[in-house]
């Protein structure tokens, strides 16, 4: 049986007990509202404070970079230069040049026939006359062998003829020598023609005995070609035969070189010199440094042995050669090397390259004036070796020109220097 709440539960609160705590439960202490009303203007005060301290700092960061930008545009720009010197009378001269052998040489075959055995490489330094490769022939060969068969049977036929016409000769002088009436005119005048027939094929076997004679000659002289040698000291830099190779006589497009040498010492080197130097390096024995693989240390001295005496109206420079001692080997033909010459002459204005300015009107320098306005001059350029460049005309000793000038400077504005040492000319031609 179900027993009643009260019963079950007699701590349990009545209904109408429950619904008095609800009801205090939801009221609010005196003072509440108040407290909340405060609460909210302290935030909405503090924010407010906080809008207003911002502003202020922005508009005072604002006007500040304002102020600064108007007193950079205001300021006059800051640019590097440097005061024009004459260089001095003795100038260097850096080209590119190229590396030649003294001698070349590509070797064919004189004969046809196969390659028995070779006996260089490529690389391999050689003598004048030394064996370079040996070639069979077994058609030559043949062939002497005939033309030597040919030649006996010629001096053979030789002795032949030369009985023969001793007989008619003989005959002849008989019938010339007998009494008038025991032989008739006819029979004599026969006897004479057969002496003279008969001396006449004695010179033809002769000459037929050198004209085979001069076809032995030539075919022994082809057998010497058998033996392939080098015809000068130099080095091996290209073969292209192997053992078992048929090999054809000549130089033709359709034949193949076996071997290619070069004489190495002394070497050539060739430099395309500009037309501004041309003058200089016409000069005799004009000195020159080479060096190569960006090795300093590996210098090699020569000097200017001819030139073209004329200049190539394609490119306006002056082809040039120098000979330089190569004892080691150090230099191989066909190599890129740098060629310092050493140049004698007038002492001229030199500049940076970094202060040139090249515009549709010609090179230009900008000069600063004694009141440190821009000034642009027009100026030709004797020399260039890519760090330091020479002035032909337009500058003077004392004049300052601006480096690495900004497009943005027009002429006549007034600028601010920043005086750069002689000595840094060359860092700032390379900033360039």
């Amino acid at each position: 049986m179900k027993l009643p709440t009260e019963i079950l539960d007699p701590y349990a609160a009545t209904p109408d007990e429950a619904a008095r705590e609800a009801v205090k439960a939801t009221r609010f202490s005196p003072g509440t509202g108040w407290r909340v009303l405060r609460t909210f203007a302290l935030i909405v005060l503090a924010l407010g404070l906080g809008y207003f301290f911002v502003s202020r700092e922005k508009t005072s960061t604002e006007a500040r970079l304002a102020d600064a930008t108007r007193q950079d545009a205001a300021e006059a720009p800051t640019v590097d230069a440097v005061t024009v010197g004459l260089s001095s009378a003795s100038q260097s001269l850096a080209l590119p040049g190229e590396t030649a052998a003294w001698d070349e040489a590509t070797i064919y075959a004189r004969v046809n026939g196969y390659v028995a055995k070779w006996f260089v490489d490529i690389g391999d330094v050689v003598k004048a006359g030394r064996t370079l490769a040996t070639i069979d022939t077994p058609e030559l060969d043949a062939e002497l062998v005939a033309a030597k068969a040919k030649l006996n049977a010629s001096v053979a036929q030789v002795a032949v003829k030369q009985a023969q016409a001793d007989f008619a000769r003989t005959t002849a002088e008989r019938w010339l020598e007998s009494p008038k009436g025991a032989v008739s005119e006819q029979e004599r005048e026969d006897k004479k023609a057969g002496s003279a027939e008969a001396a006449a094929e004695l010179s033809a076997a002769r000459a037929q005995v050198a004209l085979d004679q001069a076809n032995v000659d030539r075919l022994t002289a082809l057998t010497q070609f058998k033996t392939v040698q080098a015809p000068f000291d130099g080095t091996i830099v290209q073969r292209q035969i192997d053992t078992g190779n048929l090999v054809t006589a000549g130089s033709t497009a359709s034949t193949s070189p076996l071997y290619r040498v070069v004489q190495d010492d002394p070497m050539r080197v060739f430099v395309n010199a500009p037309q501004s130097a041309a003058d200089q390096l016409m000069e005799p024995a004009v000195m020159a440094a080479i060096s190569f693989g960006g090795q300093s240390d590996k210098r090699f001295e020569g000097r200017v042995t001819r030139t073209a005496k004329a200049i190539d109206p394609r490119s306006r420079t002056l082809r040039v050669e120098i000979d330089v001692p190569n004892p080691n080997h150090a230099l191989v033909p066909g190599m890129y090397v740098q060629v310092n010459f050493k140049l004698e002459g007038a002492a001229r204005i030199q500049v940076p390259a970094a202060a040139l300015l090249f515009r549709s009107g010609g090179p230009q320098v900008a000069v600063i004036d004694d009141k440190g306005a821009v000034v642009f001059r027009s100026v030709t350029i004797a020399s260039d070796d890519g760090v330091l460049v020479s002035i032909g005309s337009g500058l003077a000793a004392g004049d300052k020109v601006a480096l690495n000038l900004s497009s943005q400077i027009a002429p006549g504005e007034i600028v601010k220097l920043n005086t750069v040492d002689n000595g840094d000319t060359k860092s700032a031609s390379s900033a360039q």
